[in-house]
């Protein structure tokens, strides 16, 4: 019986060992996101403040939403956003088609691929929030891709209630 007893609390262990590493694994990955996202946030704001400076005050959201697409995409990644739309009420799709981290990346397999794409994305998104918060707009930025080397930015602004 000891000796049972003695494995089954082995076992039970390196259950939990296993856990914790897979628990200390996925932290580290989220700490890295939020690191490059706020670098992102970080470089975001910078832009804007430099490159806003001789431009006439914006006047509405869209068209902060345009500079990002028109101007700051294009110091960023020397093109501009391909497509964007909005349904006027606080939603923005940014769609880049040819999205450059992008351009040379390619796997085994397309869903190898896509899984290890997100890493790429969370740069970009901290831009796009740093951007629009430098001009006073708070937002959520998400992105994804659904086949390479394109991409999606769908930004939400954050109304605040007064």
């Amino acid at each position: 019986m000891v000796p049972f007893a003695h494995r089954l609390a082995e076992q039970l262990t390196a259950e939990r060992a296993a856990v914790t590493t897979r628990l200390d694994e996925e932290e580290q990955r989220e700490a890295v996101f939020r690191r490059l996202d706020h670098l992102g946030y970080r470089v975001g704001q910078g832009l804007v403040e430099r490159f806003s400076r001789d431009r006439p005050r914006f006047t509405d959201t869209l068209d902060m939403i345009k500079f990002l697409c028109k101007d700051i995409w294009t110091l960023v990644f020397r093109k501009q956003i391909d497509n964007l739309k909005t349904n006027h009420r606080g939603v923005y799709v940014l769609t880049d088609h040819s999205f450059r981290p992008f351009a040379r990346m390619s796997m085994a397999s397309p869903s190898e691929t896509l899984a290890r794409v997100p890493p790429f994305l969370w740069f970009p998104c901290g831009i796009i929030r740093g951007a629009l918060a430098s001009m006073g707009i708070e937002a959520t930025v998400q992105a994804e891709t659904a086949e390479l080397p394109g991409a999606s930015f769908q930004i939400k602004t954050i109304t605040t209630k007064s």
